[in-house]
């Protein structure tokens, strides 16, 4: 049985509903004042952007939907991107924050709290159906992250190679003041039995397998049979760290089952995993052509304009040898006699064609997903940046939202922002899409200087804000909530969960709500259920299972008069 929060809107879902037109237009009026837009006609989505001073217009984007079997793939341009230095403030005080207020994360303390002492946690994401909505199970709340362990003689940035999903879960219906500071996730331990993700490579020689990010479905919402669809990576690297091969990254997935009782939350299979893709040299970038490329984050939905249909996203590159000076002026964007336009040999000669991002798509061929095929990227980012990572489609109002998150270190040469979320606008799954905020696609950055050299997570500037990295991988949750892992704060490292944000989303302008929790920050890995998942016959079963008294139906009752 599914209980629905009804004042908690849905991510992915019909949304067309009710939707006022005049009240949209004037939505987008008084927000555009405030955010240096002018304001669009009725007539046009596309919301016009008064150039900054020495800075191009941004690309004129229709947000008009094609069907998601079409070949359009929209674009990010260069022209688009440079927007977030044309708002960024060139005369603060060194290592300051530079970027608009309302669309930065406010700083999150030196003093953060671990989440659990016995991992490093980073990419986190919920428990989902094809709606994106995010389930308890039987009066929990359940996470899963990318974990490593902090005592295992490698450091904070070499976590990656070792990487393994891991599970975490708490009581649900508790508001965050009630908990913990750290907000009080139970470690349950690794997700997958050891040795399992290792199948999908079969003789393949490997020093190093490791399990990155994906999404995690709820098959049925008054059952408990779950599908983590996942990112399987298999090195062949030197005793150094050089590669002997490029690395192997196979989108899969394998089929599991949750449980709970009144203590704790388990979950049983998960033997069995099959390979879904592999990148296909053609729309997107393989091994070969570039040791270097991107290839993970499955993130799977229904969309409500072509029911019946499973589609997937995630992040790649565009095919093509590394380093190929392909980019066209298509990839640029600028508008005719623009005088602060780029040349294209110029922008290819100074290394940005090394920065091919793009965000993939593909579809199900069969009912229990685990046949995949192909279609053409939604958008790139040609000559822009070189990663659009863990990318979600967004449902709001009607308007289709693709957030992705990218590093400042990824941005082409002559194009800059900070770390953060990326966010794209559209009238479906495959649209033109409007980059959010002034045209840019910033929609919520780390406090940055763009006036100083940023150096990395690991070893950032002295000179930059101290902030600059404090949070990534954030995931935009029902009604605009964002949930983040820490990573440097005042050169402490993180692996911990960030505190939750809240993002107001409307039409192609977001900004952060101040008002939410203290000074914008919410609890830490504050992450909520919006919809419970009450699986009677599991209860029942789980519980003499586990030896727990048989009162069942009167405990999960009781749970279900408190929501």
């Amino acid at each position: 049985m599914e209980i629905s929060n009804q004042d908690v809107p849905r991510i992915i879902g019909n949304g067309h509903s009710g939707r006022k037109v005049y009240g949209t237009a004037i939505r987008l009026v008084l927000a555009s004042s405030i955010a240096g837009y002018i304001p669009f006609t009725m007539a046009h989505a596309q919301t016009a952007v008064t150039p900054v001073p020495g800075f191009p217009a941004p690309t004129t984007h229709s947000q008009q939907a094609y069907s998601p079997f079409d070949t359009f793939t929209s674009r990010w341009t260069r022209a688009d991107a440079r927007q977030i230095k044309a708002r960024s403030d060139p005369n603060v005080a060194v290592g300051a924050n530079s970027m608009p207020t309302s669309v930065t994360m406010p700083d999150i303390p030196a003093d953060f709290p671990q989440t659990n002492p016995d991992v490093w946690l980073w990419d986190t994401w919920t428990l989902i159906d094809a709606h994106a909505n995010q389930f308890s199970y039987n009066g929990w709340e359940v996470i899963f992250a990318l974990t490593a362990d902090p005592n295992a003689g490698y450091t904070f940035d070499d976590r990656h190679v070792h990487a393994r999903i891991s599970y975490f879960y708490r009581r649900a219906g508790i508001p965050a003041s009630a908990r913990p500071r750290n907000g009080g996730w139970i470690y349950g331990g690794h997700l997958f039995p050891d040795g399992a993700s290792i199948k999908v490579f079969g003789s393949t020689t490997l020093t190093n397998n490791a399990e990155w990010s994906g999404s995690t479905r709820l098959l049925k919402t008054d059952g408990n049979e779950v599908a983590v669809f996942y990112t399987a990576l298999g090195f062949n690297r030197t005793a150094d760290g050089a590669n002997v091969a490029p690395p192997v990254a196979i989108i899969s997935k394998a089929n599991g089952r949750i449980h709970a009782d009144l203590n704790h939350v388990w979950f049983t299979g998960f033997n069995n995993h099959t390979g879904l893709l592999q990148p296909d040299g053609t729309y997107y970038q393989t091994g070969q052509q570039n040791e270097f490329y991107s290839f993970r984050d499955p993130f799977t939905f229904e969309d409500p304009q072509n029911p019946g249909q499973t589609f997937m996203v995630f992040e790649g590159n565009t095919a093509g040898e590394r380093g190929a000076k392909d980019c066209t002026a298509a990839d640029l964007g600028y508008q005719a006699g623009d005088p602060y336009a780029e040349d294209l040999d110029t922008v290819q000669n100074s290394g940005a064609t090394y920065q091919k991002a793009n965000i993939g798509l593909a579809v199900s061929t069969d009912s229990s997903l685990t046949q995949w095929r192909f279609l053409p990227p939604l958008i790139s980012a040609n000559c822009v940046n070189d990663q659009t990572e863990r990318p979600q489609v967004y449902i709001k109002d009607g308007k289709y939202y693709l957030f992705t998150i990218s590093h400042r270190s990824t941005f082409a040469a002559g194009i800059d922002g900070p770390d953060g979320v990326y966010g794209f606008v559209g009238n479906g799954v495959r649209s033109d899409f409007e980059p959010l905020n002034w045209g840019s696609g910033l929609a919520l950055g780390n406090p940055t200087d763009l006036n100083t050299a940023a150096g990395s997570d690991f070893d950032p500037d002295p000179q930059q804000n101290p902030r600059a990295f404090q949070a990534y991988s954030h995931y935009v949750m029902p009604n605009g909530l964002v949930e983040s892992f820490i990573d440097t704060v005042e050169g402490r490292r993180g692996g911990a969960l960030a505190p939750t944000v809240k993002i107001q989303i409307s039409d192609a302008i977001t900004q952060i709500d101040l008002s939410y929790g203290q000074n914008g920050l919410g609890g830490y890995g504050n992450i909520p259920a919006n919809r419970h998942d009450l699986d009677w016959q599991g209860f029942v079963r789980d519980l003499l299972r586990s030896g727990t008294s048989s009162s069942a139906n009167v405990s999960l009752a009781s749970f279900v008069q408190q929501q």
